[in-house]
């Protein structure tokens, strides 16, 4: 099993300052078309395909492998992501939440396996090692997610 998490400040000094409302509207957009935020052709496709009052699906290919997801949503706070097809089974969680000092802070976690594998084999030590490297890890995706979320508000797009 995979476990990891990391959290980022969103608004650390220097950085055009967001709010709870924008931060989240970034995340949700993601949620609904990660194209927008992930490096270009990392993401070949990402369609909403149900949608109800609880959830929707979301059909994707990310790095090749063809995916399925079930995400949740909860307003201004959390979207987690629950692996139904693909390389991988769990769930991603990404959330917003004010530190002890009131500072509002982006955090991932998940816990997932890998589909197929030895659990704790050569293949997941090599995912963990990478959700957990500060160059390519999670660290690093969600502070490009808030750098993108601030450009697409300074275009008018979210």
């Amino acid at each position: 099993m995979i476990h990891s998490t990391a959290t980022v400040a969103v608004n650390p000094d220097g950085e055009t300052p967001m709010t709870r409302e924008q931060a989240w509207k970034g995340l949700e957009s993601k949620a609904r078309d990660a194209r927008l935020f992930l490096p270009p052709g990392l993401c070949t496709r990402c369609d909403v395909v149900e949608e109800s009052a609880t959830h929707f699906v979301r059909e994707a290919t990310i790095a090749g492998a063809e995916l399925r997801e079930i995400i949740t949503l909860e307003p201004q706070r959390k979207v987690t992501f629950f692996q139904a097809t693909g390389p991988r089974e769990g769930a991603i969680v990404n959330e917003l939440f004010e530190d002890a000092a009131g500072e509002l802070q982006l955090r991932f976690y998940c816990y997932i396996g890998l589909r197929g594998k030895e659990p704790g084999g050569p293949e997941e030590q090599a995912e963990q090692a990478q959700f957990d490297s500060a160059d390519k890890g999670y660290k690093s995706a969600l502070l490009s997610t808030l750098k993108r979320t601030r450009e697409l508000l300074a275009q008018g797009k979210l």
